[in-house]
C-alpha cells in the first residue's frame, strides 16, 4: 500500500480526523524534567550523544535544530497502528493539501504553518531570542512567535526555578547589553542581571513575540508556535553549564557572526525595554464557553499568529466540538471517544510506543463538528487544542 493509499484510507475512516504517534526531541543541554509521561529508562533513547529527552512536538511539519538535521520533532501520522503505516506529516500535506488544513491556509502558506510542542526542563532555560522576519530570512528559517502555558496535568512538580525572565529592566542601556554580547566568549556575563522575573503560574501562560530575550523557568510548558527552531543565545553560562558560542550565531550569516552590533539588532529594543511588560504579554485564560458538559478556554490569544483552547468535559458527557479552523489536539487528561478514535491521555509511555493522545483535525471535520465523549467516572477528559493564525483567536 503506497502513502497516498494509506493517507486517504485514514482521512476517511477517522472522518476528517488523522492520529499522530509520538514525536520525540533530545537536546545536549540542561537537564531533563521528566515529568513528558515517558518510561524513566528510555530519555537517553537516541543515545548520550543527542542528550536527554526534553521535548515531545505536536502538529510539526519542521525538524528540531540538532546536529546532523535527523528528523527530530517531525510528526507522523499513525495510519493502522503499525511502524510500516507511519507517514511523515509533510507528506499528508502534500496528498490531502487543502482537504486537510483548508483553503485559506493552503493558499496563503502552502502548508500548515505552525506546531506546538511540551517543553520540559529541570533547570531553566538559557536567555535568548527568536530572529524577526528580516534577519529569519537571511539565513533561510522562518521568524518565531510563540505562546506558553503551563498545563497542571504535567506539572507534579515545578523543577528548580519556575521562574522565566522577559527583556530587559526599563532602565539598561544598550550598551550594558553590547558589552555581554562581546564578553560572550571571556566571562560569565550574567545578563539576566539586566532583566526581569516572573514567578510562573499554573493555568496561564505568556505571549512572547519574536525579537524578545527571554530565559524560560523550569515549568513543563505546553508551546504553540510559528514553524521554526531558529534562536540567539546571548546567556552564556546557566547553572552552571557554559554554552557554545555557536549557539549564539549558528543562525547569523557568516560574514556577520563577529559583530556584537548586527547580534544586538537582532532585538526589538522597544519591547524588550518597555514598562508594561506583564500588561502587554500575561495571558490568563479567557472563557470561550460552558455548559453542563463542558468548559472551554482560550489558553493562547492576543496575536496574529497560533491560537490555543483548552477543552474540559466532564465525567460521563458528550460535547460537540466546533471550530472554523484546522487544529492539532493533545489529550492531557483523561480517555474516551474523539470522532471515529478511542483517546486517552498517556501515563507511561515507552519509547517507540505509539498513543492515542493527538490528533489532528481538518477544517471541514473542525466546522461539522467533532463528537467527543468522556468515558471516565469522575476524571475530566481535558485536551489542549493549538491552532493557526485563522483561528479568530480573541485579540486581548
Amino acid at each position: 500500500m503506497t502513502s497516498k493509499t494509506r493517507i486517504q484510507d485514514a482521512f476517511s475512516k477517522g472522518e476528517g480526523v488523522l492520529r499522530f504517534t509520538p514525536s520525540w526531541v533530545p537536546r545536549p543541554f540542561n537537564k531533563p524534567g521528566m515529568r513528558l509521561r515517558l518510561h524513566p529508562d528510555d530519555y537517553y533513547a537516541f543515545g548520550l550523544s543527542h542528550g536527554a529527552i526534553v521535548e515531545r512536538w505536536f502538529s510539526s511539519t519542521v525538524s528540531a535544530v540538532m546536529g546532523n538535521n535527523e528528523g527530530f520533532g517531525l510528526s507522523q501520522v499513525d495510519t493502522d497502528g503499525t511502524t510500516a503505516g507511519k507517514v511523515p506529516f509533510p507528506e499528508a500535506l502534500v496528498e490531502l493539501g487543502a482537504a486537510l488544513i483548508g483553503r485559506e491556509l493552503q493558499q496563503q502558506y502552502g502548508t500548515w504553518p505552525m506546531f506546538a510542542k511540551f517543553y520540559d526542563y529541570q533547570g531553566p532555560l538559557f536567555h535568548h531570542l527568536h530572529h524577526g522576519e528580516e534577519a529569519a530570512r537571511l539565513v533561510g528559517m522562518n521568524a518565531k512567535p510563540e505562546h506558553y502555558f503551563f498545563p497542571v496535568q504535567y506539572n507534579n512538580h515545578v523543577g528548580d526555578f519556575p521562574v522565566t525572565y522577559f527583556g530587559f529592566d526599563p532602565s539598561v542601556t544598550k550598551d550594558e547589553v553590547l558589552d555581554c554580547i562581546r564578553n560572550f566568549d571571556h566571562t560569565d556575563t550574567r545578563i539576566t542581571r539586566l532583566s526581569r522575573a516572573f514567578r510562573l503560574e499554573l493555568g496561564t501562560g505568556w505571549y512572547t513575540p519574536p525579537m524578545v530575550i527571554h530565559a524560560p523557568g523550569s515549568l513543563l510548558t505546553y508551546e504553540p508556535q510559528w514553524s521554526s527552531d531558529i534562536s540567539s543565545v546571548w546567556e552564556n553560562i546557566v547553572s552552571g553549564e557554559v554554552m557554545k558560542r555557536e549557539f549564539m550565531v549558528g543562525h547569523v550569516p557568516a560574514d556577520k557572526a563577529d559583530n556584537a552590533d548586527y547580534i544586538f539588532s537582532l532585538l526589538d529594543w522597544e519591547k524588550n525595554i518597555c514598562a508594561d511588560y506583564r500588561e502587554r504579554y500575561f495571558r490568563p485564560p479567557v472563557s470561550s464557553s460552558t455548559s453542563r458538559t463542558h468548559q472551554e478556554n482560550w489558553i493562547c490569544y492576543g496575536n496574529e499568529y497560533i491560537g490555543g483552547k483548552e477543552l474540559t468535559i466532564h465525567p460521563g458527557e458528550t460535547y460537540v466540538s466546533k471550530e472554523r479552523a484546522a487544529h492539532g489536539c493533545v489529550v492531557v487528561q483523561g480517555y474516551g471517544q474523539f470522532g471515529a478514535y478511542r483517546c486517552e491521555a498517556a501515563n507511561l509511555l515507552r519509547f517507540g510506543q505509539f498513543s492515542a493522545d493527538e490528533f489532528f483535525v481538518s477544517e471541514d471535520a473542525a466546522r461539522e463538528g467533532v463528537t467527543i465523549t468522556n468515558n471516565a467516572v469522575y476524571e475530566p477528559l481535558v485536551i489542549l487544542k493549538h491552532f493557526g493564525p485563522n483561528c479568530m483567536a480573541p485579540k486581548r
